[in-house]
C-alpha cells in the first residue's frame, strides 16, 4: 500500500500557493492531508516549515522532528520535497504507511490508545 496526498493546507495561510513570508525569519503549520492510494479518505499529518533564520532567533536548541527547513519558502519545492518523501512511504496495511508517514508530519492519531 502507499499514500496519496490529498491537499496542503495551513490553518496559518489562506493560499499556500501565494503565500509570502513577512520576514526572512519565519514559520508555518502546513497539514499534509493523506490517504490511501486505493481508497477514500484522508489523515492530517502536521508539519512546521520554517527558515534557518527563525530557528536562529528561538536563541535555543530545537528538535528537528516534524520540521522541514528551508532557505525560501517556495511552494513548488515544498510539494516537491513532501511528494518524494509519500513516494518512499510504502507498507502492508494503512497502520505501517501512517506510521511512517508520521515521521516527516505529526499523525493526528500518532498518541491514540483506543479505550479498553
Amino acid at each position: 500500500m502507499k499514500p496519496a496526498l490529498r491537499r496542503l493546507h495551513s490553518p496559518d495561510a489562506d493560499d499556500l500557493r501565494a503565500f509570502v513570508p513577512a520576514s526572512p525569519a519565519f514559520s508555518l503549520l502546513v497539514q499534509i492531508l493523506v490517504g490511501p492510494s486505493d481508497g477514500p479518505g484522508e489523515e492530517s499529518f502536521d508539519v512546521v516549515v520554517c527558515s534557518p533564520e527563525w530557528l536562529a532567533e528561538r536563541g535555543k536548541p530545537t528538535i528537528g522532528r516534524h520540521h522541514i527547513i528551508v532557505t525560501r519558502y517556495d511552494y513548488d519545492e515544498l510539494l516537491g520535497v513532501v511528494l518524494d518523501y509519500l513516494d518512499a512511504c510504502t507498507g502492508k496495511d494503512w497502520a505501517a504507511v501512517a506510521a511512517k508517514v508520521g515521521r516527516l508530519g505529526r499523525w493526528e492519531f500518532e498518541d491514540y490508545r483506543p479505550e479498553a
